[in-house]
């Protein structure tokens, strides 16, 4: 008896490998898994450092803890800008504003646009006509300049700059979601749903946002990468957080004016923390794209 009990259990726990480790080793022995996984590390790298911020960072970011223009050293491993501050606490706290914005932007944008692409695509006629007119109308203004021009009468702040891109971003999301839809809602299934008395807000909640979720997931993470990079130019252009709240964008355009002086450090490191956290959102949606479709791997050999 108790031979047959070890016997079922270790079948249970093959079985279960098998379910659960078999598909994610094969899932990144392949190109894409390897990509996604890399630009999942860096995420939750910067994750990490937003969270962890007032632990690691050795300074307060905002105040005076050296001598001007300090090249790097111990004391201070990324050197000090022009006021004295730290520039590796800067770029430390610099993360939680970088991410903060990112994910309040995609937020809004995608509250926008999912549902105004789901009713649009599946209602059509008239109301689908104007409001994609209306769409394409912000969507063909460059994004940048588009942004621009909404932090300027929106003025600075952290939720003024996130709703600056999250206009830019909205349309995106209508175009994905409202494209899908309108070719999903003449699937078979759907009609059948219709045809049991299914009510339209049940067979876009039920059968149809399913079917267009993973493009939505993946203009998620794209879009998460291009809000870090508009907020950085914003913040560049003076646009964004007020200062001296450490923002990557900021440190960037103030460092700039000492590379004369040989300042490289000012540049460098926030430089590099912008083109890390847009390269592993940009890996991760990559792989993510390939992983939730499949075909596009296959096409592409």
């Amino acid at each position: 008896m108790w031979y047959y009990y070890e016997k079922r259990e270790a079948r249970s726990k093959v079985v279960i490998s098998e379910k659960v480790f078999k598909p994610v080793f094969k899932l990144f022995r392949r190109r894409t898994g390897v990509l996604a996984f890399v630009g999942m590390i860096i995420l939750l790298f910067y994750i990490f450092l937003a969270i962890f911020a007032p632990v690691l960072a050795p300074y307060d970011p905002t105040v005076r803890v050296g001598r001007s223009l300090q090249p790097p050293s111990e004391k201070h491993i990324f050197g000090t800008d022009n006021l004295g501050r730290d520039v590796f606490s800067r770029v430390i706290y610099g993360s939680r504003v970088a991410l903060m914005v990112a994910f309040l932007a995609v937020a809004i944008a995608s509250t926008i646009g999912i549902p105004l692409g789901l009713i649009s695509g599946y209602v059509g006629g008239v109301f689908d006509r104007v409001l994609t007119l209306v769409m394409d109308a912000v969507y063909s203004f460059p994004g940048l300049i588009l942004a621009i021009a909404v932090a300027a009468v929106l003025g600075p702040g952290m939720m003024n700059i996130a709703v600056s891109i999250a206009v830019v971003y909205a349309p995106t999301y209508f175009r994905v979601v409202r494209n899908q839809v309108a070719s999903v809602k003449n699937e078979l299934y759907v009609e059948a749903a219709r045809a049991l008395g299914a009510k339209d807000w049940e067979i876009l909640v039920k059968y149809v946002l399913p079917n267009v979720f993973p493009s939505i997931v993946v203009v998620l993470s794209m879009n998460l990468a291009d809000a870090i990079m508009t907020e950085a130019g914003l913040s560049f252009l003076g646009l964004g957080i007020a200062p001296p709240t450490p923002d990557w964008g900021f440190d960037l355009s103030n460092g700039q004016r000492f590379i004369l002086s040989r300042a490289w450090w000012g540049v460098l490191f926030p430089g590099l923390a912008i083109t890390t956290s847009v390269l592993g959102f940009s890996m991760f949606s990559e792989g993510l794209s390939e992983i939730l479709n499949p075909n596009i791997e296959e096409r592409s050999k």
